[in-house]
């Protein structure tokens, strides 16, 4: 692949369909499957990466395959290269003191993801996770640290998003967070 700067989630409500549209996807499709798994309250969900047009090709043929079955299935193009990190759970901090903390829970994995794509893309903030749906319900978690001004001003375009779309569960910004609260989240 040549920069592989787009994500396709689909979320599906079945499990069986989520296995089909997963082999469907990947024998039609050229895009990289960074995850493909059951999640919470009986769903599925399908996370890849690819060029544009693959990951639109992708997301088509997920819809057609799956249909009654999807709940969310979309493309993120132009994803910031600091998502990936926070996706894979390989984001690291130099210390555990930091001046700030922001979480943003959302109703989906789909809407997390994009949320924190539009965080990272506002301000210099550090992206430390986006957990998706295992042991949370089904629901997408996004964590990041920085400092105050920073972390307020990439809450804005990622909540806009998220009420815009009914998918906000809720947010918080802590400043100087406690060390053990930082481990929680790491």
């Amino acid at each position: 692949m040549k920069t592989s700067n787009a994500i396709g989630v689909i979320e599906l409500a079945s499990l069986y369909k989520g296995f089909e549209v997963q082999d469907a996807v990947l024998k039609m499709t050229k895009i990289e499957k960074l995850l493909a798994r059951t999640i919470c309250s009986g769903k599925y969900v399908i996370l890849v990466r690819g060029e544009i047009a693959d990951v639109e090709a992708c997301i088509l043929h997920a819809k057609e395959t799956g249909g009654f079955a999807i709940v969310n299935a979309l493309m993120i193009p132009n994803v910031d290269e600091k998502v990936f990190p926070a996706i894979a759970g390989t984001t690291t901090l130099d210390s555990p003191e930091v001046d700030g903390l922001a979480v943003i829970e959302s109703f989906s994995v789909a809407s997390a993801i994009k949320a924190a794509d539009f965080a990272v893309k506002e301000a210099d903030i550090v992206l430390l996770r986006i957990h998706m749906a295992m042991a949370i319900g089904g629901k997408g978690l996004v964590v990041m640290t920085g400092n105050i001004d920073a972390l307020k001003s990439a809450l804005n375009p990622a909540l806009e998003f998220l009420k815009e779309e009914g998918l906000l569960a809720g947010s918080t910004l802590i400043t100087q967070p406690h060390p053990d609260v930082m481990r929680d989240l790491l």
